[in-house]
């Protein structure tokens, strides 16, 4: 229990002792997403530190991303968020696995059909091709982290049938392109912009109409430069954000 713990003066200033115990303390599920932190006055009545001290060690946990500060309520645990390093270049499926996360789909629509115009030109088209479409929302542990509108270039296919739902809803589509037709997601180029939330978005993501969304547009190439994919997938901004290493 947090109260348990004990600070000691010394070269670690005491706020900092007070922020360590109370991370640790969500780390390890004694506060829950959507459960309120120790109060600044009980912070002040178990550690024996100034307001200002407790103060201090909740705002390190509100820069951390780990708790908001709410008028009326106090520090409200909020849900983690899934960091993607945009240096990285992986499928969902990939991306997740490494984060120790469980990634599943949920397939809304696939077929091959006529894409929009920037579609056919990040791939490189013809304006009569038809790339393989498919639609899909995106989790991670069973929680909707985003929806998925992905179009693949039609002539890596050949004779192969493009993936059916059970590739689509439950594997990894850059594996299934490796593995089927030997096609090796490399590099490629990912605009990142944000949104706010229209009908759409809204009936896809499970969110309020209004809300901010992030919107990642990405075209998947081979090490050759071929384009593969182009993917567009719109984030619910309170479950996931991109990590920048400087």
């Amino acid at each position: 229990m947090w109260r348990e713990k004990e600070i000691e003066k010394g070269a670690i200033p005491l706020w900092f002792q007070i922020a360590n115990i109370l991370r640790d303390s969500i780390a390890n599920g004694e506060f829950q997403s959507g459960e309120t932190l120790p109060s600044e006055a009980e912070l002040f009545r178990v550690f024996g530190v100034s307001r200002t001290t407790a103060r201090a060690s909740l705002n390190k946990l509100v820069q951390e991303g780990l708790v908001d500060r709410r008028s009326g309520v106090g520090s409200v645990v909020i849900e983690p968020k899934v960091d993607q390093p945009v240096s990285q270049l992986l499928g969902f499926s990939e991306d997740m696995k490494r984060r120790g996360l469980v990634p599943s789909f949920s397939l809304l629509n696939s077929k091959y059909c006529a894409a929009p115009k920037d579609v056919t030109e990040a791939l490189g088209l013809a304006s009569g091709d038809m790339p393989f479409m498919s639609e899909r929302l995106l989790k991670a542990n069973d929680r909707l982290i985003g929806h998925s509108l992905s179009w693949v270039r039609p002539d890596i296919f050949g004779p192969t049938a493009p993936p059916g739902p059970g590739i689509l809803e439950s594997g990894s589509l850059y594996g299934w392109l490796s593995e089927k037709l030997g096609v090796d997601i490399v590099g490629g180029s990912e605009f990142i912009e944000a949104q706010i939330a229209d009908d759409q978005v809204v009936r896809n993501l499970q969110i309020s109409k209004g809300d901010a969304v992030l919107v990642a547009k990405r075209t998947a190439k081979t090490a050759q430069g071929l384009p593969i994919e182009f993917d567009a997938v719109t984030y619910r901004a309170d479950r996931y954000r991109f990590l920048i290493e400087l």
